[in-house]
C-alpha cells in the first residue's frame, strides 16, 4: 500500500506593511530567509533589500506590502561590513566555501603594514565583479556561468570605500588573518576588497567570515533572528515591524489636509506659498495625512510644487490606520516623525 499523505496546510495571507530587520542567518540566501520570513508573517506581498552571500550574515530588511515601493532607498544606501580575511590561499569563490586553487607563504602582518593597506584601499577604488555574483551578463547571471567552469569579461565598477579599519586577526584555518571594518558604497563586493588586499600583500586571501553590520541607518542591534520570530506569535511579530517610511527617515516631511491628500494620492502636484513645502528643491520629502500615522508616500518638490513619485494606495493608507489603531500604545517602533 501506498502510505497517505495529508495535504499541506495552506496559509491564509494577509496584507502587512512595514519593514522588518532580520539578522539573516549563515547558510540561507537572502531569498529562503525572506521566504521564511514571509510565510511566518503570513504576508501577501515580501521583497528584500539587497542579497547577502549565503555564507554573510547580519542585517537584511525585509519589506512587506507599501513598504516594498521604497525598497529602493536601501538598494542605493551605504553599507557596513565586519570580516575576516584569511591570508596565504586564494579559493574558486573567494571566500571559504570555494576550492583552494593557489597557496603562498604570508610574511609578517605589521602595524606599518596595515597602515599601508588602509590608505590603498580607502576612497574611490575600481573593482572586477567576482565571477561568483549575481550580477547578469546577456541574460544569465556570473554564478551560472562560474558553475559550468566559465570565465567571462566583465566591466570594472566604481565604488568608494569611505572607511577601512585594518586589524590582525587569529584564526586557525590560516597562518594568518585580518580582520576588516568597511564602510562602504552601494555595489562594493568585500570578496574583490579582500582578494585585492591578498594580493597587495603577497601572498593572497579569501574571506572566512563576513557579516554586514549596518546599512542605511539600521543596525544589526536592532534585527531579530528567524529562531526568535519563529517562537513568536503573530502580535509579537507584528510588533517587530518598523513603518514603511523608515526606509526614507532623516527626509523632511509635510503633512496635508484630507482634500489635498486625496488629491496628492491621485498623483496630482500640490502648489503652495513659498516656504509651505520647506526649503526649495528637496529632493525627497515625506507626505502624510491630517492622521500622523497616514504616510501617503514620497514626493519632491520644485518652484514651490509638492510632485508626487512613490504613492500609497488608498487601501494600503487605510490597512495602515487600522493596524496603527488596533497595535495602541505599542506601536513605538511605528512612531511617525515630526510633521512640517
Amino acid at each position: 500500500m501506498t502510505p497517505s499523505t495529508s495535504p499541506r496546510q495552506k496559509i491564509k495571507r494577509r496584507p502587512v506593511h512595514g519593514v522588518l530587520l532580520l539578522d539573516k542567518p549563515l547558510g540561507l540566501s537572502s531569498n529562503q530567509a525572506l521566504q521564511k520570513a514571509k510565510w511566518l508573517m503570513r504576508a501577501e506581498k515580501a521583497g528584500h533589500t539587497g542579497t547577502l552571500d549565503p555564507l554573510a550574515t547580519g542585517v537584511l530588511p525585509l519589506c512587506f506590502g507599501a513598504a516594498t515601493k521604497f525598497s529602493q532607498m536601501q538598494l542605493e544606501a551605504d553599507k557596513t561590513y565586519e570580516a575576516v580575511l584569511l591570508l596565504g590561499q586564494k579559493t574558486s569563490t573567494a571566500d571559504a566555501e570555494g576550492d583552494v586553487i593557489e597557496t603562498r607563504d604570508v610574511p609578517q602582518i605589521t602595524p606599518a603594514l596595515l597602515e599601508q593597506l588602509t590608505q590603498q584601499f580607502s576612497g574611490e577604488q575600481s573593482q572586477v565583479p567576482p565571477m561568483y555574483s549575481a550580477l547578469k551578463k546577456d541574460g544569465k547571471a556570473l554564478y551560472e556561468y562560474a558553475r559550468a567552469g566559465q570565465e567571462v569579461e566583465r566591466e570594472a565598477r566604481h565604488v568608494v570605500i569611505h572607511s577601512l579599519h585594518l586589524s590582525v586577526a587569529h584564526d586557525d584555518r590560516a597562518p594568518a588573518a585580518i580582520r576588516a571594518i568597511v564602510h562602504c558604497s552601494k555595489g562594493t563586493y568585500i570578496r574583490t576588497l579582500g582578494e585585492d588586499i591578498g594580493e597587495a600583500i603577497g601572498c593572497g586571501a579569501h574571506l572566512g567570515f563576513l557579516r554586514r553590520i549596518e546599512t542605511g541607518g539600521f543596525k544589526d542591534s536592532q534585527c531579530v533572528s528567524l529562531p526568535a520570530l519563529e517562537a513568536m506569535n503573530e502580535a509579537e511579530r507584528d510588533a517587530c515591524l518598523l513603518a514603511p517610511q523608515s526606509l526614507v527617515a532623516g527626509s523632511p516631511s509635510v503633512s496635508l489636509d484630507s482634500a489635498d491628500a486625496g488629491r496628492f494620492l491621485s498623483g496630482l502636484r500640490r502648489r503652495g506659498e513659498p516656504g509651505r513645502w520647506g526649503a526649495e528643491n528637496q529632493p525627497l520629502v515625506q507626505v502624510f495625512g491630517s492622521d500622523p500615522y497616514a504616510f501617503l508616500g514620497t514626493a519632491h518638490v520644485t518652484a514651490n510644487e509638492l510632485i508626487p513619485e512613490r504613492l500609497l494606495s488608498p487601501i494600503e493608507v487605510q490597512d495602515m490606520l487600522q493596524n496603527a489603531a488596533s497595535a495602541g500604545p505599542a506601536l513605538h517602533l511605528h512612531e511617525p516623525p515630526a510633521l512640517a
